[in-house]
Order: structure tokens, then sequence, then C-alpha cells
């Protein structure tokens, strides 16, 4: 009872308090643009671009151009080997090994500044959750959040190791007891025994809030049920919150409610290393609270004119619904407006709710017709809803094939379904309508014969964890692309095909 009523507390605390920069989001930003740029001057990276004469954000527009993780490479290169008052004040305490999709491995700076917002977001969004649905339960139980490894590495005094291994560190003492896995299990580097040890040690205990990317929870559920023969949801009756991010849930919800027995309440975050972007505050909006005064400033560049020499430049004050955005952030790691290459589109204003739309490099455009991930992802769910045969997705990726044997270029769904669709080419023909009503590029070229419609491709059960694996990329933060404007991915998964 006690846990209960200083968990409400807490949660009409932490609630209240937001309220104050949710209902002054534009000063909020302004406080915060403010303060980078105080503390920014002390830097190397400062005085090479003038900061003691940036007075207003078009002066900060002037002197600072927008840069991706190459832009900054030369500074952060300059840090790993000992420098200090580069890009922030001191140096930094971590820095967050990130797999590039052009840079290889990118190494992200964390400061003693940059670090608390990591775990502030997150407290905010379970607190936020209480104060919304009053079920204080979870907090009686063992919470679970399937990560990446706790070890880190030393570099010039400075600690390195993926976002999930490093926030592992930063747990409060108040929940040290609630915490699982053991300290051990999570260090375990090869994911499969590592999540064969969790189930292990959490098949009997009372978990109640389990986090991590979907794929790889998934793939944790499967193996209890395995296990134990029992549902999700019978081994653990008072599991009430489904923590995710990285990806669309969408796609794998269907599954989860057969593995658990149920659908238990859900929170979607947006993290990364380079910083805590925004929660679900709302259990009835897929919209995500964009967080405007945790140390990080935003602008806004729309995706389709991005590479143009000099693309207009939106501020908070200034988007639209519905508009595709590329999200340019300045933060308190020292990263100055820097693309992160995420695309957003904002489902709201005041507040400023957004849903990831994709990735700035992800998206297929062979004839012009740029195809982006919630397009692909909203099409599969309403041809999953349209289907009468309970439609079950593990995971898929697409691809264009613009050289077929015979016939026209298509894009190529491969689809690892656990329970298939009644019949394949109506369900196909779904998808194809679906985004030729998304698309109107898409449209035209199929209209216009330029395009056959798509063709599904069948993947074997577990096929896609074994291209994981055969990349080396089973586990932790990774995750299958949607979608591809090359076939480097499908021409590997042709090897998982069903034989037709």
């Amino acid at each position: 009872m006690i846990k209960s009523i200083s968990a409400k507390i807490f949660a009409m605390w932490s609630f209240r308090k937001s309220q104050k920069w949710i209902k002054n989001p534009i000063q909020a930003q302004e406080k915060v643009l403010r303060n980078l740029i105080r503390h920014g001057s002390k830097t190397i990276f400062g005085k090479q671009h003038q900061f003691q004469n940036i007075q207003n954000l078009k002066s900060f527009q002037t002197n600072l151009p927008i840069r991706d993780y190459e832009g900054f490479r030369p500074y952060i290169d300059i840090i790993m080997e000992g420098g200090k008052d580069i890009l922030w004040p001191g140096r930094p305490i971590y820095f967050a090994k990130s797999s590039g999709t052009t840079s290889g491995i990118k190494f992200i700076p964390i400061t003693k500044a940059s670090m608390p917002n990591h775990i502030k977001a997150a407290r905010e969004a379970i607190l936020n959750y209480i104060y919304e649905t009053g079920n204080t339960s979870i907090v009686y139980g063992k919470h679970i959040f399937v990560q990446g490894s706790p070890v880190l590495e030393n570099k010039n005094d400075i600690a390195l190791g993926r976002l999930s291994g490093i926030v592992a560190h930063y747990v409060p003492s108040y929940l040290q007891k609630n915490r699982m896995p053991s300290w051990e299990t999570n260090c375990i580097d090869d994911w499969e025994a590592k999540v064969e040890a969790i189930v292990s040690e959490t098949e009997k205990e009372n978990m109640t809030i389990i986090g991590g990317i979907p794929s790889w929870i998934q793939m944790y559920f499967e193996r209890l049920i395995n296990k134990t023969g029992k549902k999700v949801g019978q081994l653990f009756p008072n599991f009430k919150l489904f923590i995710y991010g990285g990806v669309n849930f969408e796609p794998y919800r269907r599954i989860f409610e057969k593995l658990v027995g149920r659908s238990p309440d859900s929170i979607e975050f947006y993290p990364a290393s380079e910083g805590f972007f925004a929660y679900q505050d709302r259990q009835n909006d897929r919209g995500l609270l964009l967080l405007l005064d945790h140390g990080i400033y935003y602008e806004f560049i729309l995706a389709n004119k991005f590479l143009e020499k000099n693309p207009q430049i939106f501020t908070l004050a200034e988007v639209e619904l519905g508009e595709n955005y590329v999200m340019i952030i300045s933060t308190s790691a020292g990263l100055w407006r820097y693309n992160i290459g995420d695309t957003i589109q904002f489902t709201s204003t005041y507040p400023f709710r957004v849903i990831v739309s994709g990735r700035l490099n992800q998206f297929i455009s062979a004839f012009g017709e740029h195809v982006i991930v919630s397009e692909v992802e909203q099409a599969l769910k309403e041809a999953i809803d349209y289907d009468k045969a309970d439609v079950r997705v593990r995971e898929f990726t697409v691809a264009p094939q613009v050289k077929p044997a015979k016939g026209l270029p298509f894009h190529e769904w491969f689809i690892e379904f656990e329970n298939p669709p009644k019949d394949l080419k109506v369900f196909a023909k779904k998808i194809d309508e679906a985004m030729q009503e998304k698309n109107i590029y898409y449209n035209d070229l199929i209209t216009g014969k330029v395009l056959s419609p798509l063709i599904i491709r069948l993947v074997v059960n577990g096929g896609f964890i074994s291209y994981m694996k055969s990349i080396g990329k089973l586990g932790g933060q990774n995750k299958v692309p949607r979608v591809s404007d090359n076939r480097k991915i499908v021409n590997v998964l042709k090897e998982y095909l069903i034989k037709d």
C-alpha cells in the first residue's frame, strides 16, 4: 500500500512538472538553445564557429552548417585521442557505439550534462503511465529490459559501449531488487545463450514490466513457451506493461497477443545514442510526446527537399501535421545541428507529438516513387486487418526488383509469417492497393505500367533470425531494415525462402 501511494504521488509530481514545458513549448526550446550556446561558446568548436557572435536563431543557423556523423568524425577522433573542450566543455563520460549504415561504427559522445536526460525521460514515461492509468501494480514485481551487455571498453579514460549497456549502469538503487536479469546474465555476449539464461532466471518470477525491441522480446517469449509449455500471460499473470522502441510494434502485435494470451498495456520509447527524443504519453494515441526541455534543440527539414542546396529550415512553431521531416538536433552532448538520419511526422501540436516515419537512407525510389518505412508498415497493417485468417507476421523487408527475368519491374516483399493469409494473392493485392493510396508516385507507376504490382516471397520460419546471425547482428539493438533501395539484404534472404 505504501509503495502504491508513493508511486501515485511521485507520478503526479512528475506530471505536473512536465506540464510547465508542455504548455510553453516554444519558450522551453528557446531556453534550451540559449543554454546550449552558452556552454558551447567555451569549446574549440564554439570558437571556430563564433558562438560569441550568435545573437539569435538566424545567426546560429548561419554560423553552423548541418552535419552528419562524418562531419563530426574529425572532432570525435580528437576527443578519443585525449582532447578536451572540443564539442562540449570537458570530456565525454561515455562513447555510445552505434552501427552506421554509411559510416561503419559510430562513436556518439555522451556527456555529464546529457546522460541524466536519458534516465530522466525513461523515468518520466513510466511515471506518466502510472498517472494516466492509475496502475501501480507494476511497482511490486520484477522488471526486465532485454538489452546489450553492460560490459564497457576503455578509450583514454572514456568508457565505450552500446547505449542500452551504458544505461544499465544507471538503474536507481530503489529498483535494483526489482531488476532482472542478473548482472552476470546481462554480460553474456552470445545472444542466444543470453536469452536462454534470461528464460531460466525469469520463468518463475513475478514479472510486471518487460521491455526491449519487439523482435528480440518475441524470441524471449517463444523460448519461455517452448520450455514451460505455458503462454507468457500464464507464466506472468501480473505482466501489465510492455515497453518497446526501435521499430513499429504494429507488425508484431498479433503475434504478441498470441504469445502472451492477452494484450498488456504498452509504451513506445524513442531513444537513440544521440538522445532520448520522445515517449508515448497516452495509451489511446500512437503519437509520441516530443521532449522539449531535455537538453535537445530541434530543427526540421522536409525530407523531399533535404538534398536541395538550401532547403528551408522549420522551427517547432512552423511545422505542419503529416509532413515528412528530417530531424536536426543540437544537444548537450556537443552535437551541433546534427542530422540523426531519422524522419518523423507530427501527429499533433500543442502538445507536440510525433511518429517515426523512417530513416532518411531507408526508402525505395528505384523509379522515383520514394516509398518510406511508415507507408509499407501501414499498408501491411491494413492488409492484415482486412484478412479474416488471423494473419501474423514475424518479420519483413521490401526491396525493388529492377531487372526481373520477365515482365515489368516490381517491389518485392520478403515476409516471414507465423500464420499466413488465406489467399496470398489477395493479400498482396490489398497491400498494393494500400500502397497506391498512400503514395501517389507509386500509384502513377502502377497505373502507368512502369511497375507491376508487388510480389510476396515467403521466408521460412526463423529465416530472418538466421539472416541476422549470418551478418553478425543477432540481438541487442540490431533491427532488420524495413525497406532498402538496393538488393543487398534480399540477395542473402533468398537463401531462406520457402521453395515453391
